[in-house]
């Protein structure tokens, strides 16, 4: 294959921006190789500046539950565009949108639009610490929650310990109220409570998308919510990758738990930039300018990001079906890999939820972040960059997701099946 303009662009971009990326991991260092500048999307491919296709299961990493230039969500896009790009004052898309998305989710009674799922976090946590009037949160090692300076801790040597940064640049006074929990161990979360009488939240993704697809068990949920309600702490389902994309009503419809606070992005811009957060009425009623706590942004409910939502989401509405035919295909594609790599002796552990799927080139199931890492990134990257080189397009890094999207076709799958089949065989 190739690649020779990727690697022209790439050599010139790290002249021109750090690391010659603007978000870290499209750099490739996990797997090596020289990432692809990307000239165009067509439904389910990806088409790079040297001509190369590729069956994209990336899919701008969620957004793009329709693939590329969906007809018409491109079409809202185009029609908002004729009538200004920014007005930093309300519009009707506004209210339209956020009556959309309350009549789909539960546990959503107003919702407030943001720029990105970053800050849809970082303000659902404001607003959970200004209702409670309390100041330490508890995360879980191995989610992450966007690069706000009170999220990017590390876990320390025990399952519940306060967060130290993870990152130069974030003093340690910002993660001194983070306390760190294991996924999928309540009682780590226990300790939690006991180290701390004033715990605002707890925020959690009920899919976890970002060390690998590992979806949190029922149980562990149930038992989550009722320990936030006996100590008063509020519970987040943080749903920026897996809202509208795992399913139509949420994690809540899947898990039978409800939150108290949901944060969303990326399916609700339909490849726009966006974030929104949302909750019960009364502790959305303490923003300004209706209550205390501070929130504000120029290009909150952009008309464009707006329109744009709104066409993605109304037409999964209509077509709610489709999760179930996305699901199948996932389904199929990971049964692929399984039975490909069990053919040859490779250990693999795989897992779908939705269009969103996953797999660990481990022995044992993996429930938690610590398990994740037990996976055998080396094999991970090899596999990658050879089905890179085959024209088949998945996240570059053992601890991502992937996406099926409803232009990726049943022939594409075992297109990727065979591809994969052959790869394993030389691994």
């Amino acid at each position: 294959m190739n690649i020779q303009h990727s690697q022209e662009a790439f050599l010139r971009a790290q002249e021109l921006i750090p690391g010659g990326v603007n978000s870290p991991v499209r750099a490739f260092k996990s797997v090596g190789g020289i990432p692809r500048f990307i000239e165009s999307g067509e439904g389910g491919y990806l088409i790079d500046i040297d001509g190369n296709r590729y069956v994209d299961y990336v899919q701008s990493w969620g957004p793009l539950i329709f693939g590329h230039r969906d007809e018409s969500i491109e079409n809202a896009v185009i029609e908002a565009v004729k009538h200004g790009l920014s007005f930093g004052a309300p519009t009707q898309a506004e209210s339209e949108l956020a009556a959309l998305i309350i009549s789909i989710y539960e546990s959503i009674e107003k919702v407030r639009f943001v720029s990105s799922g970053t800050e849809a976090v970082m303000s659902a946590i404001r607003l959970a610490r200004g209702f409670t009037g309390r100041d330490d949160i508890v995360k879980f090692t191995g989610c992450y929650h966007g690069h706000s300076d009170a999220l990017l801790v590390q876990a320390g040597s025990g399952a519940a310990t306060f967060g130290t940064p993870s990152s130069p640049g974030v003093p340690a006074d910002f993660t001194k109220h983070t306390l760190l929990a294991e996924y999928n161990n309540i009682d780590s979360v226990r300790k939690c409570f006991i180290d701390s009488p004033g715990i605002a939240c707890v925020i959690i993704e009920p899919i976890a998308g970002n060390m690998g697809l590992v979806p949190a068990d029922k149980d562990f949920l149930a038992q989550l919510r009722a320990l936030c309600d006996e100590h008063g702490a509020l519970l987040i389902f943080d749903e920026v990758m897996s809202g509208f994309r795992a399913c139509l009503h949420g994690a809540e419809s899947m898990t039978g738990t409800k939150s108290d606070l949901v944060t969303l992005g990326k399916v609700i811009g339909g490849g726009m930039p966006v974030g929104a957060f949302g909750g019960r009425r009364e502790i959305m009623a303490c923003l300004s300018p209706e209550g205390g706590v501070y929130q504000a942004g120029t290009l909150s409910g952009n008309p464009v990001a707006m329109a744009a939502g709104l066409a993605s989401i109304r037409k999964l509405r209509e077509n709610a079906r489709v999760f179930g035919i996305l699901e199948a295909r996932a389904k199929r594609l990971m049964q692929g890999f399984g039975d490909a790599a069990a053919k040859y002796n490779i250990p693999l552990q795989t897992d779908v939820r939705g269009s969103m799927f996953g797999f660990f080139f481990c022995d044992s199931t993996v429930s938690n972040f610590e398990d994740a890492l037990t996976s055998d990134t080396q094999r991970f990257a090899k596999f990658h960059a050879a089905m890179l080189d085959a024209g088949f397009y998945f996240a570059c890094s053992q601890f991502e997701t992937g996406f099926i999207s409803t232009a990726t076709t049943d022939a594409m799958i075992e297109e990727t099946i065979e591809a994969a089949n052959t790869i394993f065989g030389a691994l």
